[in-house]
């Protein structure tokens, strides 16, 4: 009996990841190329839930045994470290090994390649692997850890029921996240469409012709100042309160700002701050790092009264009397203003743009009075586009926790029906016991030469 597990049904047992694979095996250590003959399947490879093989590096160097880590149809390779946990069943692969921070199972003929797989996707799985991280730098788990596993097992017949009832079912919801991605897209592209039309006078097409208001260029750098963030001193980050030190992570695809993961600094180094304090109708650009050029503004929905920003990030502060604060934001949020502002943007890897990038853009500037009406035409069609995108979120978390329902309900023999007549699992697990052992060497007994035994005892006997 296992204590502290749910019940199952009649048929089924409870065994571990151990009893039902063959010894787990960790990847081979090496470097990644982008030439060479041999895939080198990274955790970065699987996390997605599926593999491109087209993106899968090869090995620096290839292993001496090389058919000791061969990657074949069947495998599953779980991830140790980093993305903890995430698994891939192999099919059809290309010429490749598997990378040493996966660790593979083979799956053993009393269990179903698919079934498994199916279950390393289960909540019940990704609860015990939340508990069996270990670790500070690195959240990790261990080939030990993972053999100890609890899977439930129904019959082999019935698991492959569950797997055909999956299959038809999660390639409907994949279908239908697929036309919530699409329309995602979709929205993105109106607000685009939006935004374009907005500075191209399009917006407020019949009040321009009634009031003949020109429009002029003008050069960013004409009519605002650009402030840049501060690195906080050592000893600062990691406090639970403070004032919130906003990076170029927290700023959002949609304009905003999320507060996920904050940092702080306390009361006394914000006051000795002379740049980096934020105010309502700061524009703020990232400066360097994955998401250059991203724009948010702070308005009156920011929920904090004071926030600095860290060394990443730009402030950019714009005179009122030339241009009115938000319709610059839009602008420099669109696709044409994004544009230009990354066309400042050097270096490689760890790229970025520098305090000239104002002098990049050229922003067409209507009248004070026009401009204000462009951005309340704005604000209309996006707010409706903002309504249709909190439906879709809704509906793509929605998927997920009916994804996540359906995964419990299979293995815990509420999917399908259960048939009688199904040779019990545990019945299967006795063969595999059986065939294990017989296949493995018997040792010999030896007995010494100066003892012998005698009612199940050893005794001693002289030499002669």
């Amino acid at each position: 009996m296992n204590i502290g597990l749910p019940a199952l049904p009649k048929e089924w047992v409870w065994t571990t990841l151990q009893r039902v694979c063959s010894t787990p095996q960790y990847g081979w250590t090496t470097k990644a190329s982008t030439q060479g003959t041999l895939h080198l399947l990274r955790t970065t490879d699987i996390t997605a839930g599926n593999v491109n093989w087209e993106t899968v590096p090869y090995c620096a160097k290839e292993p001496p045994e090389k058919e000791k880590y061969l990657l074949k149809t069947g495998d599953i390779v779980i991830s140790r470290a980093g993305s903890v946990g995430y698994s891939y069943l192999v099919k059809n692969p290309q010429n490749a090994v598997f990378a040493s921070y996966l660790i593979r199972f083979k799956p053993l003929p009393v269990i179903d390649e698919n079934y498994l797989a199916f279950f390393l996707q289960s909540p019940n799985y990704w609860k015990t692997i939340s508990e069996e991280k270990a670790g500070i730098a690195l959240p990790n788990v261990n080939a030990a850890k993972l053999k100890q596993i609890q899977v439930p097992l129904p019959p082999l017949a019935e698991q492959r029921r569950i797997v055909a009832k999956l299959e038809v079912l999660f390639t409907q919801l994949d279908t239908a996240v697929d036309n919530l991605k699409k329309a995602q897209v979709q929205l993105h592209r109106y607000r685009q469409s939006i935004l374009k039309a907005a500075f191209e006078g399009e917006l407020t097409r019949v009040w321009h012709e009634k009031h003949s208001d020109r429009w002029k260029s003008m050069n960013l750098n004409e009519f605002i100042t650009l402030e840049s963030g501060s690195r906080p001193k050592g000893g600062v980050r990691g406090i639970l309160e403070g004032i919130p030190s906003l990076g170029g992570e927290h700023l959002n695809d949609e304009g905003g700002f999320n507060f996920e993961k904050i940092k702080y600094v306390p009361e006394e180094y914000f006051k000795s701050l002379n740049k980096g304090q934020i105010y309502p109708d700061d524009i703020i650009v990232v400066k360097d790092g994955a998401t250059t050029g991203k724009t948010s503004f702070v308005d009156n929905t920011f929920p904090h009264n004071r926030a600095a920003v860290n060394e990443h990030l730009f402030i950019v502060r714009v005179d009122a009397k030339v241009t009115f604060p938000k319709f610059v934001f839009y602008y420099l949020f669109s696709s044409k203003g994004q544009k230009q502002v990354l066309s400042d943007f050097r270096g490689a890897t760890v790229g970025g743009i520098s305090r000239n990038f104002p002098l990049k853009v050229t922003v067409p500037i209507p009248s004070l009075t026009e401009q204000e009406r462009i951005v309340s035409e704005l604000e209309q069609h996006l707010s409706v586009a903002d309504e249709i995108e909190a439906t879709l979120d809704a509906e793509m978390k929605r998927a997920e926790r009916l994804r996540q329902s359906i995964l419990k309900q299979a293995f815990s023999g509420q999917l399908v029906p259960q048939d009688p007549n199904d040779e019990p699992a545990s019945v299967l697990l006795e063969k595999i016991r059986d065939e294990t052992e017989h296949q493995q060497p018997k040792r010999k007994k030896t007995i010494p030469k100066s003892k012998t035994i005698l009612s199940g005892k050893q005794m001693s006997l002289p030499l002669n």
